[in-house]
């Protein structure tokens, strides 16, 4: 600010007021794209009409108990538009100060989604669009582009359990049909590497049929970590993402991989791929009873061991998504009445969801749990 702007301000103060400089210094911060001190400043006005403090423009502590709520909608108020100010100066990391304070992100996201390929790779919106939350999606398909899938898979490894489940479900989403769509390019180069040219359009499951010699010698097409952690992030999945079928396809392929590079999972994928086969073909309704008899199978007699009851918890998940709720509450019943806490799983809630609260009765009386037994209870009345 030049010497002139401050002698113009206290001139007005001196001869309008108080509330006249304010006015003043916000239209001249406006004018002049200082936005960070024009939301000071907003702040400033409006303590000063319930005659409070200004030294500390943005604090609640000195605002009066009875304006407190009030304060707190203009705060809101003056944020947002502060933040959009930002946007519309393409200033997308200065906007997101304030509408991530405001938990309105989605106008950032937005801003993101229309940014220029070059612009949106730039590694600062990357770390507000994937780290911060601001638009993961559009983070990991801008990782994908600028860091390669190994840097990405890593990201969202760590990531992935401080999504919400439907953002999980589409950054999941992007990643298979990145994998897929590499995988099939990569197959299809060997098979015409080898052989006669293929037909366009073929899918993976089309490309590698009857044609076991592209796996011999252990020969792969894609990184195997790769792979095995893009099939793990698949279940996420559901039945109406068209992604749910390229899992499948990749599980598929992975089934013929040479046994050095089918790492065991957890229960019940110890077979990694070929459970993953029935995990999604139970999603997708391909043989369900079929496949979800797969997982019934890896259900051992002994409800307190611990791997069983990570069968039962895939097996009630499994259950649960293709709408056999009654199913899942007999699973659940008989093997996780007292499931790990790390399992995150609840049986009051998935009775309550199943419309069995008499089941949740029974395990609470049996359990001696008084509480949760008058709770349901009442919940069932």
């Amino acid at each position: 600010m030049s010497d002139t702007t401050f002698s113009e301000l206290e001139q007005v103060h001196k001869s309008q007021g108080s509330a006249s400089a304010l006015d003043r210094l916000i239209e001249t911060l406006r004018a002049d794209k200082k936005y960070h001190q024009l939301f000071d400043a907003l702040l400033m006005r409006q303590k000063h009409a319930w005659g409070a403090p200004l030294v500390k423009p943005t604090s609640f502590d000195d605002v009066p108990e009875s304006n407190r709520d009030e304060f707190e909608r203009y705060y809101i108020n003056q944020a947002r538009e502060v933040g959009e100010l930002f946007l519309a100066d393409g200033a997308i990391s200065q906007a997101w100060v304030y509408l991530k304070t405001i938990r309105e992100p989605q106008k950032v996201a937005a801003a993101i989604e229309a940014l220029p390929k070059s612009k949106a790779q730039e590694e600062e919106i990357l770390d507000i669009a994937l780290y911060q939350g601001a638009h993961p999606v559009k983070g990991i398909e801008l990782m994908l582009a600028s860091h390669g899938t190994c840097g990405t898979i890593t990201a969202f490894d760590q990531l992935s359990p401080q999504l919400p489940a439907d953002v999980r479900q589409k950054c999941s989403a992007v990643l298979v049909r990145e994998l897929y769509n590499t995988l099939v390019e990569n197959v299809q180069h060997d098979v015409q590497r080898r052989h006669a040219v293929l037909p366009p359009g073929l899918s993976l499951r089309e490309v590698i049929a009857g044609r076991d010699w592209l796996f011999a010698e252990g020969n792969y097409h894609t990184d195997v970590s790769h792979l095995n952690a893009v099939v793990r992030f698949a279940r996420s999945l559901d039945a109406s993402q068209p992604e749910l079928k390229l899992a499948l396809q990749l599980a598929e392929y992975g089934s013929q991989l040479s046994s050095q590079y089918q790492y065991a999972g957890h229960s019940p994928f110890q077979d990694f791929y070929p459970a993953h086969v029935q995990f999604f073909k139970a999603l997708a309704d391909d043989n369900r009873d079929e496949a979800l008899g797969y997982f019934r199978e890896k259900l051992g007699p002994d409800t307190s061991d611990y791997d069983n009851q990570l069968a039962a918890l895939t097996l009630i998940d499994l259950l649960g998504r293709v709408d056999r709720m009654g199913e899942a509450v007999d699973v659940a019943c008989k093997y996780l009445t007292n499931a790990p806490d790390e399992f995150g799983f609840s049986l009051s809630d998935l009775c309550q969801k199943a419309g069995r609260l008499a089941d949740w009765q029974r395990v609470c009386r049996e359990k001696g749990d008084i509480v949760g037994f008058t709770a349901a209870l009442v919940q069932a009345k």
